[in-house]
């Protein structure tokens, strides 16, 4: 029997995707609930599992646009319901627990060791062993990872998805760094001109055109307005050095200083709730909850993964869920919940060397903060003039909502709070 295929719902606001890979080749055996294509839409990236098992037959190419209801692919059903192939009785991978000295994802192997199977995940399930979860087996199959030599940080040493990924950004020097799948990289100039070309047209990626479209609503929809302060970040830079180690061995993250300016804006919020609200319709729509938008530079362009309820979260928390989203985001894993339903945003130009900026709003949010440059400079404390790390603070807002007093004093709350970063501790 043959069925088809095709293109869920993929979320409440997008109808149509682009095909941009297929995770399994044309006539190949698949199982139920395997990843087998993945579409991008105009948030995200999307890997689409095959409902039945059998023999795939691709029905769209790569780099055609569909819709939802679209057929994919057909799948020619096995008898048995499952592949004939070794993988019909496969065992669940399994990993003992990880150990504290392994710190490093491990390469694939290759040549003949390759068909050996692999100790670090045996086919049954060996006394204290722990089942891998679908998405940390794809993880694993996809980059080659030995599952062994990862520290798990799960309930009762469960590996997460996050693990791999942190693994993955730090590859050792006999590791090429991992590269997004086929599919996934960026829409670049050109480098391969002909003598007698002068110019080519490139298509824009879906996502790009997403982006497109969102900053020009914006400016067309919003009264946008950027207002600017500046902060001494001596007080966190002190706190941060003095606590960092600690934080790190005791958290299993590093303390950033995004999760400083997290809680800063959250309290701040709270003192002007127009900020985190939208216009819908003629209403103004205010939320409970602030929904943390963090804005992350990818090889795919720019993206905004949301921390939900950041008003809810310890710093610890803050910093493992931005820490985890970042690494979604470079590894164009982010779901399309995780890009969806933010409140506020925070953009970090800094890290480029952005020394100030006008940031534009993401729609339909009706503020956010751009962070940028730290750099020395002389400023005056009580009548001496002094060298200090100084930060420039842009907010840009939606004028409708919010009026230039309460920006200001939005900006003023985030400048306190991060030249007293104790306040925070006690919600002042």
């Amino acid at each position: 029997m043959t069925r088809e295929l095709k293109v869920p719902r993929l979320a409440e606001s997008i109808s149509e995707a682009v095909v941009v890979a297929w995770i399994k080749p044309d006539g190949s055996e698949v199982r139920v609930d395997e990843p087998v294509v993945t579409l991008e839409t105009d948030k995200a990236a999307v890997e689409i599992p095959s409902e039945f098992a059998g023999i795939l037959r691709h029905a769209r190419a790569v780099g055609e646009r569909v819709e939802v209801g679209d057929v994919l692919a057909r799948v020619e059903e096995s008898g048995s319901g499952e592949p004939t192939g070794s993988g019909a009785s496969e065992a669940p991978a399994t990993i003992p627990t990880a150990g504290p000295a392994a710190t490093r994802a491990t390469p694939a192997p290759s040549g003949p060791a390759a068909a050996a199977p692999s100790p670090s995940v045996p086919a049954g399930a060996p006394p204290g062993g722990r089942p891998l979860g679908p998405a940390v087996r794809r993880m694993v199959e996809q980059y080659g990872v030995d599952p062994a030599s990862v520290p798990a940080s799960g309930p009762g040493g469960r590996l997460l998805k996050e693990d791999i990924q942190r693994v993955l950004e730090r590859p050792t020097p006999s590791q090429a760094p991992v590269t997004a799948p086929a599919g996934f990289a960026p829409t670049r100039a050109p480098t391969d001109w002909g003598p007698d070309e002068t110019e080519r047209a490139v298509p824009m990626s879906r996502i790009r055109q997403r982006i497109a479209e969102r900053l020009v609503k914006a400016q067309q929809t919003a009264a946008i307005l950027t207002t600017f302060n500046e902060v001494d970040m001596s007080a966190v830079m002190a706190l941060r050095s003095r606590y960092r180690e600690d934080f790190e061995r005791r958290h299993g993250v590093r303390l950033s200083y995004m999760s400083f300016f997290t809680r800063a804006c959250v309290l701040a919020l709270q003192q002007i709730p127009e900020l985190n609200a939208v216009i819908r319709d003629t209403d103004i729509v205010y939320q409970r909850h602030v929904h943390m938008g963090v804005a992350v530079g990818t090889e795919r362009g720019l993206v905004v993964p949301v921390v939900r309820e950041a008003d809810q979260r310890s710093f610890p928390d803050l910093e493992r869920e931005i820490a985890r989203l970042g690494a979604s985001a470079r590894a164009a894993s982010l779901s399309l919940e995780e890009l969806s339903g933010g409140t506020f945003t925070i953009s970090n130009g800094g890290v480029y060397g952005s020394l100030l900026s006008t940031p534009i709003l993401n729609f339909p949010q009706s503020g956010i903060l751009g962070m940028h440059k730290i750099e020395k400079r002389p400023v005056v404390v009580d009548d001496q003039v002094v060298v200090r790390p100084m930060m420039y603070l842009a907010l840009s807002y939606d004028h409708r909502i919010v009026d230039g007093e309460q920006a200001v004093a939005f900006l003023k709350s985030v400048k306190e709070r991060l030249e007293d970063p104790e306040r925070m501790l006690i919600e002042l």
